[in-house]
């Protein structure tokens, strides 16, 4: 008589994890935080070019050999580049999904309206998507010049961000993404700190304090480079 074979496996803890809300929860407050991270990075980086051509020049340069002699040339970026892909594809992804079970688990309207939240909570989801929209052009803009509006010079970014900067449909699109950007950093923070378990009733008011703060300053700190150009401070 042959043996019953089992084949109703248990799945592991990281499926049963990445399964639940608190765990899709979790991998969307993690995965946001890097992108914070970066964000400030990035932000400090294009300052730079208001200390002229050469500064954020090598920058540019810096960028590509950091890490050697250990690693080789753009070893280091492309593990910053692979890292932050795959936060973002974990964000999107994690809340894709929480936002349809939200809606599976409510199909019909509420009866009674709640109370209006704020407008960044409201528009988190639109927000995100004009975000990603934004990542693309950027990256085919500036990165790899493929939608570069003058002569894109590799390692000269001076020269590309004034270029990109001195057409007014680059301004509005670049202005518009960086304020929705904003408003996503201004709840994200304050959302994220609650479900890594850091918030509480007395931290609420430092940590949403702490949320405005650096949506204003990244909103403030990456406008200054339009801004700069279109009023020739950098030119």
């Amino acid at each position: 008589m042959a043996l019953a074979t089992r084949t109703d496996r248990r799945p592991s803890m990281t499926r049963t994890l990445w399964d639940s809300t608190v765990g899709k929860k979790t991998v969307m407050a993690v995965s946001g935080l890097v992108m914070l991270l970066y964000l400030v990075a990035h932000m400090i980086g294009n300052l730079k070019i208001f200390f002229g051509p050469e500064e954020i020049n090598d920058y540019a340069v810096w960028l590509r050999t950091m890490g050697g002699p250990v690693l080789h040339h753009e070893w280091a970026l492309w593990i910053v580049r692979v890292g932050l892909v795959a936060a973002v594809v974990a964000h999107a992804v994690s809340a894709y999904q929480l936002s349809r079970r939200d809606i599976k688990a409510r199909p019909s309207k509420y009866v009674h309206k709640k109370a209006r939240s704020s407008y960044a909570t409201r528009t988190m989801r639109w927000g995100g998507i004009i975000v990603a929209l934004f990542i693309v052009w950027h990256i085919l803009d500036l990165t790899t010049g493929t939608v570069h509006p003058g002569g894109y010079e590799h390692l000269h970014p001076y020269q590309n961000i004034i270029d990109t900067f001195s057409t007014w449909w680059s301004n509005v699109v670049y202005i518009v993404a960086v304020v929705a950007v904003g408003f996503h950093v201004q709840h994200g923070f304050w959302s994220a700190a609650q479900t890594l378990g850091v918030g509480s009733r007395t931290r609420d008011r430092v940590l949403k304090a702490t949320g405005n703060a650096l949506a204003v300053l990244l909103t403030a700190g990456f406008v200054a480079v339009p801004v700069g150009v279109m009023t020739g401070l950098v030119s």
